[in-house]
């Protein structure tokens, strides 16, 4: 009993101890002993998770991963367990090998949606392939040029809006320009008109699926970092704007759902008609995986949300840091509009993609934007296979998480001269093995076997907006809107610090 009495009465001391005892040894191993002691990078990486941690809660890991790169070289241990480099060579080997498969990251990130897994979130090659089979067709070149009358609609209806507005007030470009996405996608995806750009024009601030899609970057960090049963708990808390964005990957599947629904009924009934432009939604519910079973509704639905957040969320970023560097550079916003105004002579009638595919300048404003503002910046884990890999000199055994990430590779001094510099110029500018060295070390999209398949059409609505703006409108930047401002922040895909771009956009007179 005495014994007993003491063993409680200092239970405290006993934990404490056992747990020092266990840290202890663990960070022993991880720098003395683990096969990843030999990697570069702070002790402190090595030992704890919480280091990274804290940098993705921040929103600057991105940046935090490129300070580590710029002391310890282009290989960097910044965990326990994972590993990142900067080098465009060795992508190959890792990105276009189907065995190092996606990590559970993406699993937990914003990618999954009520627990149904979509093309972005299978893991094994062998899950993907024939997820991406069912929607690749959509996203060819040639396919969504058939789509240009319904961008261009939606384009010249946000014309509409901001020519009303008339300069008067800044405006957030974020906002304005994801309101104009939705609608496209919508459009695009489901042959639906969502009212994003009406709601607009009508004086409606916030339109609920816009509300959603803002908020499901942050919901899916914080989902990736909290352990599941307090996120649970979390979801309890009884404040309007905190269930907003708990909820928006259920407010945004209710929304995709009901049309994946009437899309099927119309289906059944017969009632569509044979058209050469086929809806996403009509591919993915005529699609037949290779054991001829249809996709699971389930799955479809959480299919449409991953292609619904990327394709509105970046696109709307990129457009809108491409116009906030014009506004702050009146060269660069007087070259790009001379060249618009000389292929584009009405300003209400939008040239076929095929003419503003020719336009050198804008192609390099794009790509410039892309360079420095790629709205995917982050890391893109994979994990080494059995048999490991040698990269950069070092030995990487299997399981270890191996990643690179576009903000960097993007960064590099030795390819890109003053690479924090917007300089359109030296895409325009730049020889043929310059070229080619400044694409190898582009992947505003990602790389290799899982490129995102979305990026023909990302490419084809900014250049009709880039082009359309330049052509109708000045811009300038107010006083609210800053280095600081604007300053790129990561939940996995990039925005501003402030959360807004606002502009001011003035009707070009005539």
């Amino acid at each position: 009993m005495v014994i007993l009495s003491f063993v409680f009465s200092n239970l405290w001391v006993f934990s404490g101890t056992a747990l020092a005892l266990y840290f202890g040894a663990s960070a022993y191993y991880q720098l003395f002993l683990s096969p990843l002691r030999h990697i570069p990078g702070p002790w402190y990486a090595a030992v704890s998770e919480l280091w990274i941690i804290t940098h993705v809660l921040r929103f600057r890991q991105c940046r935090a991963v490129q300070e580590l790169f710029e002391k310890y070289g282009p290989i960097v241990r910044y965990a326990p367990n994972k590993v990142a480099y900067c080098d465009a060579v060795s992508n190959g080997r890792i990105y276009m090998n189907t065995r190092f498969e996606k990590s559970q990251f993406y699993k937990s990130l914003l990618w999954r949606v009520n627990e149904s897994d979509h093309a972005m979130t299978s893991l094994p090659h062998a899950e993907h392939a024939p997820r991406r089979r069912a929607f690749a067709p959509h996203y060819t070149p040639s396919n969504i040029a058939l789509f240009q009358p319904d961008i261009h609609k939606s384009v010249l209806e946000l014309v509409e809006i901001l020519e009303v507005v008339n300069g008067e007030k800044p405006i957030n470009c974020l906002h304005y320009f994801r309101e104009m996405l939705v609608d496209i996608i919508c459009s695009t995806s489901f042959s639906y008109n969502s009212g994003a750009l009406q709601a607009r024009a009508a004086g409606v601030e916030y339109h609920p699926l816009v509300h959603a899609i803002d908020d499901f970057p942050i919901r899916g960090i914080l989902r990736a970092v909290v352990p599941k049963s307090m996120w649970e708990l979390l979801g309890e808390i009884p404040h309007q704007r905190w269930k907003l964005l708990y909820d928006s990957d259920a407010i945004l599947a209710k929304f995709v759902g009901a049309r994946v629904k009437h899309m099927r009924a119309q289906m059944q009934d017969g009632k569509l008609q044979e058209v050469e432009k086929v809806p996403l939604v009509q591919r993915l519910l005529e699609y037949r995986l290779p054991s001829g079973e249809p996709m699971e509704e389930k799955n479809i639905i959480a299919e449409h949300l991953g292609h619904f957040i990327a394709g509105v969320d970046t696109t709307a970023t990129t457009i809108s840091y491409a116009l906030w560097e014009l506004s702050r550079r009146p060269d660069i916003a007087r070259r790009l509009r001379a060249e618009v105004d000389s292929a584009m002579h009405d300003p209400k009638t939008i040239p076929d993609i095929s003419v503003l595919n020719s336009l050198s300048f804008l192609t390099a404003v794009i790509k410039e934007t892309l360079r420095v503002y790629g709205a995917v910046p982050s890391l893109l884990e994979r994990v080494v296979p059995s048999e490991g890999i040698d990269l950069l000199g070092c030995n990487i055994p299997s399981g270890t998480v191996i990643t690179t990430q576009s903000w960097s590779l993007h960064r590099k001094v030795d390819v890109f001269p003053s690479p924090n510099t917007y300089l359109p110029d030296r895409w325009v500018d730049a020889d043929p093995d310059n070229l080619r060295e400044m694409e190898a070390h582009m992947m505003p999209f990602g790389i290799g076997q899982r490129v995102c398949v979305g990026q023909h059409f990302a490419y084809q609505s900014l250049r009709i907006v880039l082009a359309v703006i330049a052509r109708n409108f000045d811009i300038y930047v107010p006083p609210e809107t800053s280095d600081r401002s604007m300053e790129v922040r990561d939940a996995f895909v990039a925005f501003p610090a402030s959360g807004c771009c606002c502009l001011v956009l003035t009707p070009r007179k005539s």
